[in-house]
């Protein structure tokens, strides 16, 4: 065991944190009969060496090592040595082929006598055993002797991973996944079987799926009881297996359902069916998987969801006592998300609101409070109910720090709450604007005329601390207020010569929403429209001259096409100007009505996504309602 490891030279190569030198002590630790020196080797190898997934010049150099040590049956939890393997070989092309050169080891390892090192040479098999015909053939063979659905179920995924690459043998593993998919396997193959054909081969589902799905996961959680999951070999000593722990109590039926749903990905009918089906069930870990499903689609998918959204409000109404709080923590950290179009769950909302008075806030000094979630998302759902609420909190010395984002989506409805707000605005102290912003917008929102000194107060203040952002919130609220263009104008011109681009795109943003008033600011507005200057700053100028000139020049049309296109973020500004043309706005009538026709938010992608993803994508889809009402 590591040959020549002493002849590489550690010192010359590069990880992490630096110097790879204390690479060979890791490596050698793996091997350590102590079980707390391995996981903590395991741990620094995944820190030093593939660290957030990436690759170092000392990551290849461990390659060889660790595929010997994982061949190497005295080593303990050599399943956590493959899944490094495969997650190395899986991040770069290089690293790929440095692994690939392992393919027999894994060949071997998928019939280890350790379950786990089986489960894990599975995935790497498929991914760098460079013979189809035997790959097939080697998840043929061992989805006929394994009978733990704990390893049939990632023998099946690694199935589909095979179909996905298409490389020779794509409709034999389609014809095996369609037999696994049917009796007599249980219902967890048959749940990972189906994702797997909703993925590669959807014609092969069966016409009853919702049906057939819910009756599975039904079935599944009565063959649960007593299961736990396959051991790690071992204690749990390093981040890894600590980790695992830390997953939901139904880990693989997440996965699955996840996999089916995005599998399914346009086909909302069958998922939002399923959906209703899970979020009604009995099993208290489908529910809550449930909750998470919904909000990925109401993140991605336009439409009516008021029926998905009253199913999750019931829920927090009905919740049984022993998962209550589990269920209604995962509920209102979706609902959260919804903003307006959590209505549907008010009623449950301001139940546990009512009944819950220890969640209005949540403090964390020595910082101000911030409101509760269950507040906060009834709030943020528009709904009145939450007003009396805030108002008993407003009393308090110290208000939480987030009272006032939250008026803003009360709107006329929170005007009981002004007067805590302006005092709130006025002793706001010298130097320290951020803190008031919250606020200011809350007053901008509510037209509070009486918020007027404090907000000439402040823009005084910000001012002298040269900060173009709050100087322009504030001008925002006095505009909202007084509709002064005289007294918001000097302001903004000295912000469109502001240093900072996204400060000179608020400007002009502010700019076009005086109309015809900024008429001063044209020839500054045409400059920054043109080719050169970053998009969104580009974008809110283009809008601006179309605002106070009133109509769409052919150049502006040219970059908010563009940028319409290209820049999908810039859509709701874009749109808003578009609004305030009214019938000046046909040039691009076109891109409202076309935005309309698009199922898919434009905020959707398919790597991550904001707290603001869904209201943001609303108000477009109001607002382009409006540009093809105004036709």
């Amino acid at each position: 065991m590591f040959t020549g490891i002493d002849r590489v030279d550690w010192a010359a190569l590069h990880h992490a944190h630096g110097s790879a030198e204390d690479v060979p002590g890791l490596l050698r630790g793996l091997a350590s009969e102590e079980p707390g020196t391995r996981h903590s080797a395991l741990d620094g190898l995944y820190d030093a060496v593939h660290g957030e997934g990436r690759v170092y010049d000392a990551t290849l150099a461990c390659v060889p090592f660790l595929l010997e040590l994982a061949a190497d049956e005295r080593v303990p939890e050599r399943d956590g040595l493959v899944e490094l393997l495969v997650s190395i070989g899986t991040a770069t092309a290089g690293a790929g082929g440095a692994v690939r050169a392992g393919g027999e080891v894994f060949a071997r390892l998928a019939g280890d006598p350790d379950p786990g090192v089986r489960r894990a040479a599975a995935g790497a098999v498929v991914r760098f055993l460079d013979e189809p015909a035997r790959v097939l053939e080697l998840l043929r063979r061992r989805l006929a002797v394994e009978r733990d659905d704990r390893l049939v179920i990632p023998l099946i995924e690694c199935l589909g991973e095979f179909a996905r690459r298409d490389c020779g043998g794509t409709g034999e593993a389609v014809e095996l996944l369609a037999g696994l998919s049917a009796a007599p396997y249980g219902p967890g193959p048959r749940l990972a079987a189906l994702g797997q054909l909703a993925a590669h081969a959807p014609g092969r589902l069966p016409a009853d799926l919702v049906p057939a799905v819910l009756g599975l996961l039904e079935e599944r959680a009565g063959d649960r009881a007593g299961h736990t999951r396959v051991p790690a070999g071992g204690a749990a000593y390093s981040l890894v297996d600590r980790l695992r722990r830390l997953a939901p109590s139904d880990e693989e039926g997440a996965r699955l359902l996840r996999t089916l749903h995005t599998a399914l990905d346009d086909r909302l009918s069958d998922r939002i069916a399923l959906l209703h089906g899970q979020l009604v069930s009995p099993v208290p870990s489908d529910r809550c998987t449930a909750l998470l499903l919904s909000a990925a689609l109401l993140r991605e998918w336009r439409g009516d969801h008021s029926a998905t959204v009253a199913l999750i409000g019931e829920g927090l109404r009905s919740a049984a006592d022993g998962e209550r709080d589990r269920w209604c923590d995962t509920a209102v950290s979706v609902l959260e998300g919804l903003f307006a179009l959590a209505a549907p769950a008010a009623d449950g909302l301001h139940a546990l609101v009512v009944a819950r008075p220890e969640l209005w806030v949540r403090r964390w000094p020595p910082e101000a409070p911030t409101l509760g979630a269950p507040l906060r998302a009834l709030a943020r759902a528009g709904d009145p109910r939450a007003v009396p609420v805030l108002a008993r909190l407003a009393e308090d010395p110290v208000l939480p720090r987030d009272l006032g984002s939250v008026v803003v989506h009360l709107g006329a409805h929170a005007a009981p709450l002004a007067p805590a707000l302006r005092r709130a605005l006025a002793a706001t102290p010298p130097g320290a604007p951020e803190k008031a912003l919250p606020l200011v917008a809350a007053v901008g929102v509510l037209r509070d005329e009486k918020a007027v000194p404090s907000l000439l107060r402040l823009l005084k203040d910000v001012r002298e601390y040269q900060e173009g952002e709050h100087a322009l919130a504030v001008v925002d609220a006095l505009w909202s207020i007084e509709g002064d263009a005289g007294a918001v104008l000097p302001v903004l011109l000295r912000a469109s010569a502001h240093g900072d681009p996204r400060c000179r795109a608020r400007a002009a943003r502010g700019l076009g929403r005086l109309g015809g008033a900024a008429r001063p600011a044209l020839s500054g507005l045409r400059r920054t429209a043109s080719p050169g200057r970053p998009v969104p700053e580009r974008t809110a100028a283009a809008c601006a001259v179309a605002r106070v000139t009133g109509e769409v020049e052919p150049a502006v049309a040219a970059t908010l096409r563009s940028a319409w296109a290209g820049h999908p973020h810039t859509r709701v500004d874009i749109a808003a100007c578009l609004t305030a043309l009214g019938p000046g706005a046909a040039p691009l009538r076109d891109l409202a009505a076309a935005e309309l026709r698009a199922p898919r938010r434009h905020t959707a992608r398919p790597d991550g996504h904001g707290s603001h993803d869904i209201p943001r994508d609303e108000e477009l889809l109001r607002l382009c309602r409006e540009v093809v009402g105004g036709g």
